[in-house]
C-alpha cells in the first residue's frame, strides 16, 4: 500500500485485491472474539477531521480505527477554529503537532484531501471530496459484491443517477474497472459530468435496456448541490430512472440492488427495493467497517492480520 489513499486509481488490482482480502481476514478474526477488537494500532492516533456533515462514514471510520485500538480523535468543523476562519492548512499543521499517524477528511473542496497530504507527515485517507472521489466507499462496494456474488472479474455492474455530482460513481468506475468488472452508467444527460466519455465505462440513458447485470447501483440525487433544475420533477425522474419493483422484476435472479446511501425512498429507489432480499445496503453498512479497519490497518500497521 502507498502511505495514502486519496483516489481509487491509486490502488491496482493486487493493491485493491490485498484491502479486499485483508478486510475478510479481520471480519473472520473478530467473529470469534467476543470483545470485538484488535490490538494492531495500539498507540497510534487518528483523526477523523470533517468539514461536512456526515453519519454512516464518520462513525465507519471511528468504529474502525476503535476496533484496532486506535486513539481516535473526532475534528467538526463547526465549532472549531475552522468556523473563525483557520485554514485548511493551519488545521493541518495543528493535527502534526498533536502527532497524528493518519487523518481520515472529508471535504466539500475537490482536492483538499491531496492539499492535506503535502502538509502532513501521517497517512490521509479520502473519505469524500467535493464531487470528486470516495475511495473507501468503493472499495467496501466491491467487498459486498464479491461476498454476495463470490468474484468481480467480468461482472456487469450498471450505475444509476446522478452520476454529476458523486463522487461515489468516480470512485467505483476507476475500481470496479481495475478490477475486472465491466460498468454501464445510466443517467440523464444533465446529469453526466463533462469528458464521461474518457472513463472507462459503458454510458447510456435508458435504464430499462441496462438491467441486463449482475449489479444496479442507484445513487442519490443530489438536491442540495444542484443550483439548477436537471430534470422536470422528481416523479418525472423516478418514472425513467428509479428503480421500482416492476424494473427489479426484470433483473436476473442472482442481481443484487445497492445504494450508498443516504436514500431518497420513493425517487430513485422504491422502499419494496430498498427492502427486499435482493437489496445488499445493509450489508454493505456492515462491510464499510471491515473495508476500514483494513486500509487504516495497511497504512499504519503492517502485512499480516493478527488471527
Amino acid at each position: 500500500m502507498r502511505k495514502h489513499l486519496l483516489s481509487a486509481a491509486d490502488l491496482d488490482r493486487e493493491q485493491a485485491t490485498l484491502v479486499l482480502d485483508t478486510a475478510q481476514q479481520i471480519e473472520a478474526a473478530l467473529a470469534g472474539r467476543e470483545v470485538k477488537k484488535l490490538p494492531t494500532l495500539r498507540g497510534r492516533t487518528v483523526v477523523n477531521l470533517f468539514f461536512e456533515d456526515s453519519t454512516r462514514t464518520r462513525i465507519s471510520f471511528e468504529l474502525a480505527a476503535k476496533r484496532l485500538s486506535a486513539d481516535v480523535i473526532n475534528f467538526s468543523a463547526k465549532g472549531s477554529s475552522v468556523s473563525k476562519g483557520e485554514s485548511l492548512k493551519d488545521t493541518a499543521l495543528t493535527l502534526e503537532a498533536m502527532g497524528a499517524d493518519a487523518v481520515v477528511v472529508r471535504h466539500s473542496m475537490s482536492g483538499a484531501p491531496h492539499r492535506l497530504a503535502q502538509w502532513i507527515r501521517g497517512s490521509v485517507v479520502n473519505a469524500g471530496d467535493g464531487t470528486h472521489e470516495h475511495p473507501t466507499q468503493a472499495l467496501l462496494d466491491a467487498y459486498t459484491m464479491r461476498a454476495r456474488l463470490g468474484r468481480l472479474e467480468g461482472l456487469r455492474v450498471t450505475i444509476v443517477g446522478d452520476v454529476l455530482h458523486s463522487r461515489v460513481a468516480r470512485s467505483n468506475v476507476l475500481l470496479l474497472s481495475t478490477l475486472g468488472a465491466e460498468v454501464t452508467l445510466v443517467a440523464p444527460p444533465t446529469l453526466l459530468p463533462v469528458g464521461v466519455e474518457t472513463w472507462p465505462a459503458e454510458v447510456s440513458f435508458d435504464l430499462d435496456a441496462s438491467l441486463k447485470a449482475d449489479v444496479v447501483m442507484m445513487l442519490r440525487v443530489q438536491r442540495e448541490r444542484m443550483a439548477a433544475s436537471y430534470f422536470p420533477s422528481p416523479r418525472e425522474y423516478s418514472r425513467r430512472y428509479g428503480l421500482d419493483a416492476i424494473r427489479m422484476g426484470m433483473l436476473a435472479d442472482d442481481a443484487i440492488v445497492m445504494h450508498p446511501g443516504p436514500m431518497n425512498r420513493g425517487m430513485e429507489i422504491a422502499a419494496e427495493v430498498a427492502d427486499s432480499v435482493r437489496s445488499t445496503i445493509v450489508e454493505q453498512v456492515s462491510n464499510g467497517v471491515s473495508v476500514r479497519m483494513a486500509v487504516l490497518y495497511l497504512l499504519l500497521g503492517g502485512a499480516e492480520v493478527p488471527l
